[in-house]
């Protein structure tokens, strides 16, 4: 079965009510599933519990308004239901490895030093380049304050795009060989802004020569618009003369995307690809030489 849809919903209504009352049975109850099924799904899905999840996001934009807002230290703790600016603390000071107001003190002057610019437009980021038919209509860097998980997002924008059929991909791309005979599966969490007409994440395995073997650019299922971050997942078969894997974060047209912690894993043969089969069956011989044969339509 795919748990896609419903993961995304039940993320989607996460991310609404992450400073609400939220509880993984009031998840769960959303979803439509029981406690127990739920939280099997969720954890198997994202690597973490709905509990843990809600608990790393809080963590994450309460990280954000130490930076960007005056809120006091226990405004923040109660705004995203820390009983107590103790426990509060605690549970930041595990991820961050300092307390939220010594956080507070060294990170904000750093930020400063950059002239209070949460993001690194510089086009060089570590691992990633920047492809596509326009790419320097683009802009590609990282983010300090739009962030999913820990001190920084990746993003990719418009800056210069004049019409909607130029694209750009931030993407990397490397060996195979580790993944040959395996169904793999990469995920990321995405946020979208103005996205006009589509983004979307992609992964191709090609051979030695270059042909495409598997490939999917979420083309079925684009994301458009204003959207909260959601995970995103696609699966592709390595078969046996794969040379090497790329992916990346793909956007047509105008607006601005985030990208946050991708993953690979190896999946079973019970994971169904999301492979988009773009080749058509040959036909045995040539047809309608003269134009006088009507289209076929499904009735």
């Amino acid at each position: 079965m795919n748990y896609q849809p419903m993961l995304q919903k039940t993320i989607d209504y996460i991310e609404n009510h992450l400073s609400e009352t939220l509880t993984p049975e009031k998840v769960a109850t959303h979803a439509g599933f029981s406690m127990f099924h739920f939280h099997r799904i969720f954890q198997k899905e994202t690597g973490m519990t709905a509990a843990e999840y809600i608990r790393r996001r809080r963590l994450t934009n309460a990280a954000s308004m130490l930076l960007y807002t005056d809120e006091t230290i226990i405004q923040i703790a109660y705004h995203f239901h820390f009983n107590t600016q103790e426990s509060f603390t605690r549970a930041f000071k595990k991820v961050y490895q300092m307390p939220p107001g010594q956080y507070r003190k060294i990170m904000s002057p750093i930020l400063q030093s950059n002239g209070g610019n949460q993001m690194d437009s510089q086009q060089n980021v570590k691992g990633w380049f920047l492809s596509g038919s326009h790419p320097h209509n683009y802009q590609m860097g990282r983010d300090q304050q739009v962030i999913h998980q820990g001190h920084y997002s990746g993003y990719l924008k418009s800056v210069t795009v004049q019409d909607e059929n130029e694209f750009a991909t931030m993407m990397q791309e490397f060996r195979a060989e580790k993944f040959i005979g395996k169904r793999i599966k990469l995920s990321a969490f995405i946020k979208t802004e103005k996205v006009q007409p589509l983004c979307g994440m992609w992964m191709r395995v090609d051979n030695v020569v270059g042909d495409v073997m598997q490939f999917d650019n979420m083309y079925n299922r684009p994301i458009q618009g204003d959207t909260n971050w959601n995970l995103y997942s696609i699966v592709l078969d390595v078969p046996a003369n794969s040379s090497s894997i790329s992916f990346g974060i793909l956007l047509s047209g105008t607006g601005h995307v985030w990208t946050d912690s991708f993953t690979f894993e190896e999946v079973d043969k019970n994971v169904p690809v999301t492979h988009l089969n773009f080749t058509e069956t040959l036909l045995d011989e040539p047809t309608n030489l003269s134009f006088e044969e009507e289209v076929l339509t499904d009735e």
